[in-house]
């Protein structure tokens, strides 16, 4: 374990949420889990990454920061319309 003066001050705060599964559902993850080499966490992370692309939502702070430029028309590379000419 890390001696806690070691842990750099910019450490990552992971949020923790119970999410319950069907018996049937979570064997086959734990199944998949093994047979990959890999964690039922670590492909838990790779389904909400992949749902939250599926449904166009940024994944990240600078994501959703650089789409919120995007909708701002300040920020279009679209010429001005001209009126009355």
């Amino acid at each position: 374990m890390i001696p806690p003066m070691s842990i750099p001050s910019q450490t990552v705060h992971h949020r923790r949420k119970l999410i319950e599964f069907p018996p049937e559902i979570w064997q086959a993850l734990e199944v998949f889990a093994r047979e990959s080499g890999r964690s039922v966490q670590s492909l838990a992370d790779e389904a909400f990454v992949e749902l939250l692309r599926k449904y166009n939502r940024p994944t990240s702070l600078k994501e959703a920061l650089r789409e919120s430029a995007r909708r701002l028309p300040a920020n279009d590379d679209l010429p001005p319309e001209r009126h009355g000419t």
